[in-house]
Order: C-alpha cells, then structure tokens, then sequence
C-alpha cells in the first residue's frame, strides 16, 4: 500500500457562525486551494477537536459532510485522507470537455414538420424580453393580490403534503374541476360536469391534446385567418393540412366552411373574441357550424380564452353550451386573468371523449402542477377569484377607453382604432403610407412590444395594422407612452 503524503496540518481559521458548518469550510478551503492535497492524512477527529479547540462532534460533523460530497474518503483501520478528484474538479474537467465539443452533426434527422417551425421561433425568440409596454397577451398583472396567493399556496402546502407521492387522476385535482365546473357552468352557459373536465398546462396544451387525440397526418382543419399562430404551428406540426378563413364583422365566415371544406375534420375558432380582430361569432354562424358538425360527425375546438374580459354587454352562450350532440371541444385559462407564468388552464371535452384525452393528458406530461391546482382550488372557492375578475374588468375598460383617447389625441393621422366590448388588446389601423415594419420599427427605439398583424396572417393582409395591449398598464402609463411615440413619429 502506498504511504501518505506527510505534510503538515495548515493552521485553519475558522469564520463566524456554526463551529459544524465553519470547520466545513475552513477544510474545503484548504483542499481547493492546495493546503491539503491529495492522499493528505487528516488527524484524528480527536486530535482535530484538541488543535482547534472545539467540541468533538462538531469536528465528526464537519467530517461526514465532506465525506458525502467526496472530498475525503476513509481507509479502514487507517484513517481519513483527502480525495484524489474533488467534486469541483470534476464539474471543471466535465465543463472543459463540454467546451471543446463543437461540431455539430451534418444530418439532425428531426420531424420535418417541427423544422418547418423552426424559422418562426427563432423569429419570435430572438425579439427583445425587455420590451413590455403594449406587450399582447397580458392581463393585468399590477391588480394581481400576490400576498394573498402567497397564503393560499402555504394553506395549499399544509393540507396537501401528506398526498405527495400518491397517484393522482391526470384530468386534475377533483376539487379544482368541480370548482370550475360550477364557475363555468353559471358565467358562460356551459353544460358539463367535472368528469368532462381537464387540467392542463395553458391553452397551447390544450391546443396539442386536442391535435394528439383527434388528428392523423393530412387531416384538414380550418384556422381562422388571421388567426392564433400558436395554434396554426401545432397543427402543421401534427401533419394536419390548414385551411384558411376569414372573418367579418360576425366573425368566422362559417358558410365557407361548410361549402368549400367538408373533408375538414376538425375547426378551430375563437368564437367570443376572434383573435386578433376581436369579432364575435354571430348565434346564426354558431348554429350553422354547430349543426355542420353535428351532421358530417366533425369536431370543433372552442378557444374562450378571452370571455371574462367582457365590458358593457352579456357574451352569447358559449358553442360548448349550445351543443346538444358534444362535438365540442372547450378550452379555457387563468393565465391572462393571473399572470403569464401562472400555466393553468382547463379544458371541457365530450364525454365520450374523457378517456381519450386523459390518456393523452397522462402520456404528454402525466399531470399539471398539484400544489397550485390546490392554491387555485381554494382561490375559486373562496370567492376570490370572482371577486378579483369584477375588479379586473374594471380596470381593463378604463384602460382601453384611455388607450383610445390617447390615440385620438396624439396619433389621429397615423392610427385609427375602434373600441371593442372584449379583449385586452387592440387593433391600431395603419393611415396614409405608414407599413407596419416602419412603424413596428419606431415603436421598437422606444421600447414598445407592439406587434404588426401580419405576425398572425399565412396570407399578405389587405390593410396594415399593429397590435396594442393595454392591460398591464395604468392610464398614466398608456398616456405618456403615446406621447413618446408620437413626439418620435414628428406629430
């Protein structure tokens, strides 16, 4: 057997707190920076105890903690010696050697459909996270009551810890969909019940569930047009041909459907609030598409992501709660009246359809997030979510009539825009000879997230225009934004 390396112990000086978690360091130091080096034989705990002046247990805890985390090992009958390669020298060759990996391979062979994807990613990942004035999607993150989730979410933990571990049912946590079953069901007209009920992660989820349960390669589906690109990338990427259509002033032209694409199998639509136009789906074209479903055997998946943001007038029931043959798929979130991170959403499918999506639910990603299932749970059935959607309301039409009057006062030659009776953002009309990659470009100096409508079109649109949200900004703010941008368009 090889001898120790002979040296003498280095003086150590130990930092103020714990005498355990000092004479760690202090012993960690001196391995790192070479004091003590490798095969070095350390004293016994007992001696150690005496040279430092402290109790023995304290030297035995410092001992086993740095013999955990492989900085010495023990030799029976011999003693305790300092490893040969510490932890931190391992991290360091493992990163060196990741660095001189640089090649890339010729042939990814990856789904030709997600590489279709891939220019329009990068597109939208490469934009700037700092811009967040007029940013589209976000809801009013300020009136968010954060210390009040904060003790939802410590109530959540302590009555929750003790199922951690055990299996829980995919569609979710029961009491959440019973709770949002009874919400949905008196808000917006649905007719289901918890069974029917799918906790996901957002309604991109949703989105993807639906295409995994429903959709072969080559299935046609009809996209609004513009339209949620989100949802046209998860179908193209599923290998579903997109049929595009148009919308007006009653929202999704439902006869071109039922005239022109009756091979569809499934169709998308927005019905309370067409985004990004923000129409809404007359009850007649409801009706029609219903019964064009109903009779050809079609599903129809139902994005309500924007119904509560409702100002001034009641929604038509939602296409799920007029349904009387369930061929409606119903998608709905928290996150734009939460916060963007808050990835909760829910979904209403037809009951023979249950098992199916709770397989695709527990092959995708097994469950969502339990402890905030059960923070939500309590939110809800507390009241404070109802209470809270009320005051959002509220805040978001002031903050759209504010947006508007903006506009009109300092852009009126270069924007018009409309009031809507729903929604969280709004659509600026281009005037003159103003594009959107002009104006997208000014707005970008100063910071500003606003998106030209051409990002949500597959086909040139006929009139330019941007996109502006509004409720994640109070008045005052909306106001001196618009200024700075007409102060840099010279008006």
């Amino acid at each position: 057997m090889a001898a120790s390396i002979s040296a003498p112990f280095p003086h150590l000086i130990l930092p103020k707190g714990q005498i355990k978690d000092g004479l760690y360091s202090a012993l960690r130091d001196a391995i790192l920076d070479g004091r003590l080096t490798a095969g070095t034989k350390l004293p016994s705990s007992r001696a150690l105890a005496d040279m430092m002046s402290i109790s023995r247990n304290s030297v035995l805890a410092a001992l086993e903690r740095l013999l955990d985390e492989g900085y010495l090992f023990t030799k029976p009958s011999s003693g305790t010696y300092v490893a040969e390669v510490v932890p931190d020298q391992l991290i360091h060759i493992q990163e060196s050697s990741k660095k001189m990996t640089t090649s890339k391979p010729h042939t990814l062979n990856i789904n030709p459909n997600i590489e279709a994807l891939l220019a329009s990613w990068r597109e939208q990942s490469s934009s700037s996270q700092k811009k967040k004035m007029f940013h589209v999607g976000v809801g009013c993150v300020d009136l968010f009551p954060h210390q009040l989730w904060g003790k939802l979410l410590t109530q959540a933990w302590r009555q929750s810890y003790y199922q951690l571990g055990q299996f829980h049912d995919p569609r979710g946590y029961l009491p959440l969909r019973q709770a949002i079953c009874e919400y949905v069901r008196s808000t917006r007209g649905l007719n289901c019940n918890e069974q029917q009920i799918i906790i996901v992660n957002g309604t991109q989820q949703a989105i993807h569930l639906t295409a995994y349960a429903l959709l072969q390669t080559n299935d046609e589906v009809c996209l609004d047009e513009p339209g949620y690109d989100a949802a046209f990338n998860i179908f193209q990427s599923f290998g579903a041909q997109v049929n595009l259509i148009e919308s007006d002033e009653e929202g999704m032209q439902v006869s071109d459907i039922t005239e022109h694409y009756l091979k569809s199998k499934l169709v998308y639509t927005a019905p309370s609030h067409q985004f990004p136009l923000g129409g809404t789906l007359s009850l007649t074209r409801r009706f029609a598409l219903l019964d064009w479903a109903n009779k050809a055997e079609k599903w129809i998946f139902e994005d309500d992501y924007n119904s509560e943001f409702r100002y001034g007038t009641h929604p038509i029931q939602a296409l799920q709660g007029l349904d009387q043959q369930q061929r409606v798929v119903y998608s709905g979130t928290f996150t734009k009246m939460m916060f963007p991170e808050f990835r909760l959403g829910f979904m209403v499918v037809p009951e023979a359809l249950i098992e199916t999506f709770s397989a695709a639910k527990y092959y995708t990603d097994v469950r969502s997030s339990y402890l905030e299932q059960v923070a939500l749970a309590l939110f809800i059935q507390q009241g404070h979510y109802a209470r809270h959607v009320r005051k959002v309301r509220k805040a978001c039409y002031e903050r759209q009539q504010t947006l508007i009057k903006a506009i009109n006062e300092y852009l009126p030659d270069i924007l018009d825009v409309q009031p809507t009776d729903s929604g969280i953002h709004l659509i600026g009309w281009l005037k003159g000879t103003w594009t959107e990659q002009e104006f997208i470009t000014h707005c970008s100096a100063l910071g500003l997230a606003v998106q030209p409508l051409s990002r949500y079109c597959q086909r040139t649109p006929k009139k330019a225009a941007v996109l502006l949200g509004y409720a994640a900004h109070q008045p005052e703010e909306i106001i001196e934004n618009i200024k700075k941008l007409a102060l840099i368009l010279g008006k």
